[in-house]
């Protein structure tokens, strides 16, 4: 029965073992975690959503309300007093306005289209205090990646030791 027992529990560290070089190894840099890093969705690199250069003033005041309003973009910082208020004009309130939208709904081209009145650009429109933000899906699932074992493998530890302790004193 020792022997079974003793063979039983080479099997399930086997397989631990297995399982964990079957997985593929996560590097994560702390670069990554701090600071815009942006997406590499379309434009093979961190891409910002701004104001088109040529757009109209009228359309662009139409998607900056929607963008605030509907869109419920965060707009509090392009208000008076605001990071990003100054230059208090309507291609800089709407650009930030954009971006805020684009970065939180999926990155893509239909995120940064507002009527036409908007394009897409890797240069960072980040200024003084005003910055841009970038996606956080990225680092949040690299965060989540990188902190969480799987609970199978907690649970079958704890199930080993167990095992172990009572066999210990029987």
């Amino acid at each position: 029965m020792r022997t079974q027992f003793w063979v039983f529990l080479l099997f399930l560290l086997l397989l631990n073992f297995f399982c964990q070089a079957a997985r593929p190894v996560m590097t994560i840099r702390s670069e990554s975690l701090v600071g815009p890093q942006g997406n590499t969705t379309f434009l093979e690199g961190t891409t910002w959503c701004v104001a088109r250069p040529g757009a109209s003033q009228a359309e662009l005041q139409r998607a900056l309300d929607w963008a605030c309003g509907i869109g419920r973009v965060d707009c509090s910082v392009i208000e008076r007093h605001g990071d990003c208020y100054e230059p208090d004009t309507i291609v800089s309130h709407a650009s930030f306005a954009f971006n805020a939208y684009y970065q939180t709904n999926g990155n893509n081209r239909i995120a940064c289209y507002f009527g036409g009145t908007a394009t897409l650009t890797k240069i960072n429109p980040s200024y003084g205090k005003c910055s841009y933000d970038v996606s956080k899906s990225e680092v949040s699932a690299a965060r989540s990646l990188s902190k969480d074992k799987p609970r199978w493998l907690m649970l079958m530890y704890l199930y080993i030791g167990i095992v172990l302790l009572i066999s210990w004193r029987g």
